[in-house]
């Protein structure tokens, strides 16, 4: 709760004796604290509490349309995440030697001529692995927006026979 300061400016008044000035202040009329609805005296007269305002919302239908554009805009969000971080691991783990780390294990467990050859970058490298993920994220993105325009269809129906979600807001003192 923030307090109201006033500022006045202090005047000598009209009338006044000889000995007020410019130089001189006079008091300025007391006034009173504003009201903070806490039942406090203003005035000489009792303020009651307010109650608490509160509204009622009942939530009976949702536009499967709406629900469908922005489904299909979040699962694009979602999809260009999923690709960006998959992206970025697979760079972390190439540039932390991972991938040397493997051929080299590989080469020394199994040995001879036929492994010198050996490189697995060959079979999970970075252009086959981001390949693959935009293909599960495009797979996902289809998936996802029929799964939620899906459900506002079923949420629909479910609201029509049990008048769909009330939700109460209130307000603090």
């Amino acid at each position: 709760m923030t307090e109201r300061v006033e500022e006045t400016a202090i005047r000598p008044a009209v009338g006044a004796s000889p000995g007020s000035g410019p130089g001189v202040p006079t008091q300025p009329a007391p006034s009173s604290p504003p009201s903070s609805g806490t039942g406090t005296a203003v005035n000489g007269t009792a303020v009651r509490p307010r109650p608490p305002r509160r509204a009622r919302l009942r939530l009976t239908r949702v536009d499967p349309w709406s629900v469908m554009k922005t489904a299909f805009l979040l699962s694009i969000a979602f999809a260009v995440v999923t690709v960006v971080s998959v992206a970025m691991v697979w760079q972390v783990l190439g540039a932390a030697g991972v991938w040397d780390s493997i051929n080299s294990t590989i080469q020394e467990s199994i040995g001879g001529e036929d492994v010198a050859g050996f490189r697995i970058e060959d079979y999970v490298g970075t252009s086959r692995v981001l390949g693959f993920t935009m293909l599960v994220a495009a797979i996902d993105v289809v998936l996802i927006t029929a799964a939620a325009t899906l459900m506002a269809f079923l949420y629909n129906m479910s609201a029509a026979l049990l008048g769909g979600v009330e939700i109460t807001l209130a307000e603090d003192n």
